[in-house]
């Protein structure tokens, strides 16, 4: 891999923890009339002291870098789960081992079925989710399972799985043409990820944190990183998250980042996160990593509700879920009992594509001819 790993860094966090906590009106002013933005003025961004004038500001500007460098295109995707057998214990993720869900790993005729309802919508782009299972991420198995989704039609198929080997990357990316990497944290602090992953393999907090690297030495061409939203003090991990892109970017140039927001819903054994994330919070979060981030693409799930997508959307996103189901066989048939969390916007794609384009938006099916 190129140049040393990313790692954590306590000092520098706690610096600019600081910097966000202590910053005052006339700095965020200040900041939000710079051209470029620095580590120091993002955090200054997540201060409490910035008001509604400020946050109005900071949301028109995010819009405008936006508009300016990505155009009125937002390009949409969905998952298809395939299996929701898990092998870890994490305390926020319906998934969990331990809890009481019927277990389901989708057979190949089935996968079809879910493949083909999914391309009757207008899809091409396609994400592949499974809970951590050793069958579920067996390059083996999975080779076969993307080319079969580009023979279905899809022309970009991506995954969301446990982390794999670089070897086994650079195999699905040149055998079977996979073309995205999806994979989250969770969060930054490594006492709380201990705390919130009491079982299973996905306890190795290291391992975890160096998969975007080992899917960008493999060739990869898109990755996507996040943490999720609850979890734990959110601007710590949005510290920890611009300077893990920051460090992807600028050493694995060759592959293009992006960041998701994921925020934690209702899953059987979850009523919510220990850190709820609000509404303002998060659009104060997706506009001040715009700006420091201005060329990064930036995906919405359903996980939020249609309203709030509906608002939130022409600030910063580029990508965006539509009419999705987290559970095996959600397409082809209803299986809510089989779900990993709560989808809050149920509408349609034909919806969600009709209110873009009421709001002047060109959705995007497709990634390229």
């Amino acid at each position: 891999m190129n140049g040393s790993s990313f790692r954590t860094d306590n000092d520098l966090t706690q610096r600019l923890y600081d910097r966000a906590m202590n910053a005052t009106a006339a700095d965020i002013a200040a900041v939000l009339g710079a051209e470029h933005l620095s580590l120091d003025d993002f955090a200054t961004l997540l201060s409490p002291a910035l008001d509604d004038a400020h946050l109005e500001k900071l949301a028109a500007e995010s819009a405008r870098l936006t508009r300016q460098r990505f155009g009125y295109a937002l390009s949409l995707y969905i998952p298809l789960y395939y299996d929701n057998r898990c092998v870890n214990r994490c305390r926020y993720c319906g998934f969990n081992a331990g809890n009481d869900l019927p277990r389901v790993r989708l057979t190949a005729d089935e996968l079809r079925a879910e493949a083909q309802a999914i391309r009757q919508q207008g899809f091409t782009s396609l994400l592949l989710v499974a809970g951590e299972h050793p069958e579920s991420s067996d390059p083996e198995i999975l080779a076969p399972l993307i080319r079969d989704m580009h023979e279905v039609g899809f022309r970009s198929v991506s995954i969301e799985i446990a982390p794999l080997a670089e070897a086994d990357y650079r195999t699905l990316f040149t055998d079977a043409h996979l073309d995205g990497l999806y994979i989250y944290q969770e969060t930054y602090d490594r006492a709380l990820y201990a705390e919130q992953h009491p079982g299973g393999p996905k306890r190795d907090f290291d391992k975890r944190l160096a998969t975007p690297e080992r899917g960008a030495a493999a060739g990869i061409p898109k990755i996507g990183i996040g943490f999720l939203l609850g979890l734990a003090d959110w601007r710590r991990d949005a510290i920890e998250l611009a300077r893990h892109l920051s460090f992807l970017q600028k050493h694995y140039w060759q592959s293009e980042f992006s960041i998701s927001f994921p925020r934690i819903r209702g899953a059987v054994g979850v009523a919510g996160g220990p850190s709820p994330v609000t509404d303002r919070d998060f659009i104060r979060l997706l506009c001040a990593l715009r700006l420091l981030f201005p060329v990064t693409p930036m995906s919405l799930s359903t996980r939020e509700s249609a309203e709030f997508r509906d608002a939130v959307i022409p600030l910063g996103f580029t990508n965006l879920s539509a009419g999705s189901s987290t559970a095996p066989g959600g397409y082809s048939a209803k299986r809510p009992e089989l779900a990993q969390f709560e989808v809050v916007d149920d509408r349609s794609p034909a919806d969600v594509a009709a209110m873009l384009k009421k709001k002047g938006f060109d959705p995007i099916w497709k990634d390229w001819e």
